[in-house]
C-alpha cells in the first residue's frame, strides 16, 4: 500500500453505505486518524477490521495530530483519515491535516463515498442547475441573519447543515431573511432509521417543525430555493446595443463595451448577456 494520506468517506448513517475500496483502505492502512475513535472503532468492528491502529484527530487537536501524521508518513506509513460521518475536511476536521501533508510533499488520495449534501439534493426536487454549499451557519441569530442577507440574491439552491438544538432558531431566521414564499427542504436523519425529507414553503416550515417533536430531532440538511431571476430594467435600446455587440465580440468584451456605451449596470448587463447567449445556444 502506497505511503500516503487516504481521505476516506464513511457512512452518514446506514453502515452499509461504505465502498469496497474504503474497506480495503481501512483494512490495509498502518494508522487510522479518526475524529472520534469510539465511533470509528464501532465501524471497524462492524466490518471485522482491527481497531488497534487508531489516532485521535479532531477540531481541538488537529494541528498537533497533523504533526504526528506527517511523522508517520515520513516513516513510510500509510494513514487513513476518517470523520464520524461523511467526507473528512468538508464541514468536518481534516483540512488542516491535508494542508500539512501536502506541504510536507506527500500524496493525498481521496476515497469518495456517502455525502449528506448530494443525498439531500438528489431527493429535494429543487431544479436549479447549481447549488451553493454553505455548511453550518453562525451560532448567533444576528450573525446568522447577516450571513443569510448576503446570500439573498443568489439564484442557486442554498444548502446548509444544522444541529437539532438550533433548528428552530435557524429556520426562523431563514424565514425572516428570505420571506414566506421560498421553498425549503428539511432533510433529517438521512440514511438512518427515522429519515424524513419534508418540502414546503418557508412560511410553513415552523408549523411543520412544531407539529411533532420528532421533526426537530437528528442532524439536518436544509435546502433553500435560490432567488428567482429578477426582471432586468434594461431599456430596449440598451438590449439592442448589447445584442449587436454579442454578435461580434466575446461575452466579456461585449459587456465591457456596453457599459462604456450605455452607462448601464455592469452586473445587469452581464446577467442579461448570459441569458442572450444561452437563448441563442438553445435555438441553434
Amino acid at each position: 500500500m502506497e505511503c500516503a494520506l487516504y481521505v476516506v468517506a464513511t457512512p452518514i448513517g446506514n453502515l452499509r453505505d461504505i465502498s469496497l475500496r474504503a474497506l480495503d483502505i481501512l483494512t490495509s492502512a498502518d494508522t487510522v486518524a479518526a475524529e472520534d475513535t469510539r465511533n470509528t472503532s464501532h465501524l471497524l468492528t462492524h466490518y471485522g477490521i482491527s481497531a488497534n491502529r487508531l489516532l485521535a484527530l479532531h477540531q481541538h487537536n488537529e494541528r498537533g495530530a497533523a504533526e504526528k501524521v506527517v511523522a508517520l508518513l515520513q516513516q513510510g506509513q500509510a494513514v487513513a483519515l476518517v470523520t464520524d460521518a461523511g467526507t473528512p475536511a468538508v464541514s468536518d476536521p481534516g483540512a488542516v491535516l491535508v494542508e500539512a501533508v501536502l506541504a510536507a510533499g506527500f500524496r493525498v488520495i481521496p476515497i469518495p463515498g456517502a455525502s449528506a449534501v448530494v443525498a439531500a439534493l438528489s431527493a429535494s426536487g429543487l431544479t436549479a442547475p447549481h447549488f451553493l454549499f454553505y455548511g453550518f451557519l453562525p451560532n448567533k441569530s444576528a450573525a446568522r441573519c447577516t450571513t443569510l442577507q448576503a446570500l439573498i440574491d443568489h439564484p442557486y439552491s442554498l444548502v446548509f447543515y444544522e444541529a437539532p438544538h438550533r433548528i428552530l432558531e435557524s429556520v426562523a431566521d431563514l424565514q425572516t431573511v428570505f420571506g414566506d414564499e421560498r421553498e425549503i427542504v428539511l432533510a433529517r436523519e438521512l440514511t438512518k432509521l427515522f429519515e424524513n425529507i419534508h418540502r414546503c414553503k418557508l412560511g410553513e416550515a415552523m408549523a411543520w417543525l412544531n407539529s411533532d417533536a420528532n421533526n426537530q430531532r437528528g442532524e439536518f440538511v436544509l435546502l433553500v430555493a435560490g432567488a428567482e431571476a429578477k426582471q432586468d430594467g434594461l431599456s430596449s435600446e440598451i438590449e439592442k446595443t448589447l445584442s449587436l455587440l454579442l454578435e461580434e465580440l466575446p461575452l466579456k468584451q461585449a459587456v465591457q463595451l456596453a457599459v462604456k456605451i450605455t452607462g448601464a449596470n455592469k452586473n445587469e448587463l452581464y446577467q442579461r448577456a448570459l441569458e442572450i447567449k444561452n437563448s441563442s445556444a438553445k435555438g441553434a
